[in-house]
């Protein structure tokens, strides 16, 4: 079976680092929104570069917030990274290896108490059956726990629908293609099995209530300031990259977004003035009974 589905979490460990940075303020909006004036306890499941768990810790008085990751180069990114950035004593935030559902048990254990607290960022679609993730994230709640699941949105969009170079829809193509290798990676992951229904429903499966879903638009027109721009044609070189050995993408459209990334061509992106950042994000939310 093709391997071009896995992940090479050591490889994009300096990138999560980056994407946590970039997305401070929106962590900390949601974080405002999340943290209650009495929790002493919140875990960000799959924590990354622990971007959320700073944000949480921010908004908190005192106690723990729990940074879990499966992977040890990205744990090892979290806990620089918090060490750079945090030193409140009243707030202690903890790297700690679980692979959730599996270790579900162990990482109850090493919390000690219920969470007040469970945020999980793109992390459940790792899970081959989501469902019991979900149902797994819920048990570690305490009553009137909240379980936040930032999962779904729109995918970002930067480019003009013509670029002048191969047919239009360059970027639209791009994103179906990436669908369409997440339908891949689903498929060869260990267990998988469909979840044909919304988070909304997973969470309530889950025995949750009150369940909502809050939707952020991400919106710079241009002309975007030089080190987003930057960005932006760095982010696009990253996606074609992953997408170049599968097969998901023409020969056309390879073709065209090489000369739009090459910096030496007339037709480098990061030459133009009409590159934007347009996405929204969701957050299921679902509270223990």
């Amino acid at each position: 079976m093709s391997t071009d589905t896995q992940v090479d979490w050591a490889e994009l460990a300096p990138q999560l680092v980056d994407a946590a940075r970039q997305d401070r303020a929106w962590y900390l909006t949601l974080a405002r929104e999340l943290v209650a004036p009495g929790d002493r306890l919140a875990v960000d499941i799959g924590c990354g570069a622990a971007g959320m768990s700073l944000a949480i810790a921010r908004m908190m008085a005192c106690g723990r917030v729990v940074a879990v990751d499966a992977h040890p180069a990205v744990l090892d990114a979290a806990r620089d990274h918090t060490r750079a950035e945090w030193s409140d004593p009243r707030v202690r935030i903890e790297p700690l290896r679980a692979a959730i559902p599996a270790e579900t048990a162990a990482l109850r254990e090493a919390l000690g108490a219920p969470a007040d607290l469970v945020w999980a960022s793109a992390a459940v679609h790792h899970a081959g059956d989501q469902q019991p993730a979900v149902t797994a994230l819920a048990g570690l709640l305490a009553p009137g726990g909240r379980l936040a699941l930032a999962e779904g949105g729109l995918p970002e969009h930067h480019l003009p629908w013509d670029v002048g170079l191969g047919e239009p829809g360059l970027e639209v193509r791009l994103h179906a293609a990436q669908d369409r290798w997440f339908t891949r990676m689903r498929a060869q992951l260990p267990g998988s099995r469909r979840m044909p229904y919304g988070w909304t429903e997973a969470l309530q499966r889950a025995g949750l209530s009150r369940v909502t879903t809050r939707t952020t638009l991400d919106e710079q027109p241009p002309p975007l300031p030089d080190s987003t721009r930057r960005a932006v044609v760095e982010a696009l070189a990253e996606r074609v990259g992953r997408m170049r050995p599968t097969g998901l993408l023409t020969t056309a459209d390879l073709d065209a977004w090489d000369r739009l990334l090459d910096p030496a061509d007339e037709k480098w992106l990061g030459h133009r003035g009409d590159l934007f950042r347009l996405s929204a994000r969701s957050v299921h939310l679902g509270v223990h009974p």
